[in-house]
């Protein structure tokens, strides 16, 4: 067995970042391999839990409260798929993100790791609450989405 170590699109080597977290759930069987699928299930308007649709909504009221400028269309792009990773990113005046979703199908384990840079007092105080809430809004995320590309594979 190799030396422990995390590798993910999300991560550059070496540079520093002032959040980051992995999220992990089970992939259920039958449910695709490809990580585009899963990245692009996960952020879709249709797999949305209620609740987090509800904290993305409050996003769009409050920022430009901050001086924000809304989140454009594709924000939750895939940019690139590299292996069985799948690379969401989007660069701001107030800070950066790299969202990766993996898809391990020896461990049957799909991950998102999430890395965000910040980049001023804006950023900082918009990512104060969302910082706490990140790991509970991407586990609902994933859950959902499990159960969506589960159904579909049951079909």
């Amino acid at each position: 067995m190799g030396a422990p170590g995390l590798t993910s699109l999300a991560l550059r080597a070496g540079e520093r970042f002032d959040y980051g977290d992995v999220i992990l759930v089970a992939q259920p069987p039958r449910t695709p391999d490809d990580p585009r699928v899963w990245a692009e299930t996960v952020f879709s308007a249709a797999s949305l839990p209620v609740a987090v649709r509800a904290l993305f909504g409050v996003r769009m009221a409050l920022a430009p409260l901050l001086g924000l400028r809304p989140a454009p269309k594709g924000v939750f792009d895939v940019r690139e798929v590299v292996g069985q990773e799948a690379l969401m990113a989007f660069d701001d005046d107030h800070l950066e993100f790299r969202c990766a979703v993996a898809v391990d199908p020896v461990m049957r384990v799909v991950r998102m790791t999430t890395i965000v840079r910040l980049h001023n007092w804006r950023g900082r105080l918009y990512f104060a609450p969302v910082g706490i809430l990140h790991p509970w809004i991407v586990h609902a995320m994933l859950r959902r989405c499990r159960r969506v590309l589960a159904a579909r594979a049951a079909r």
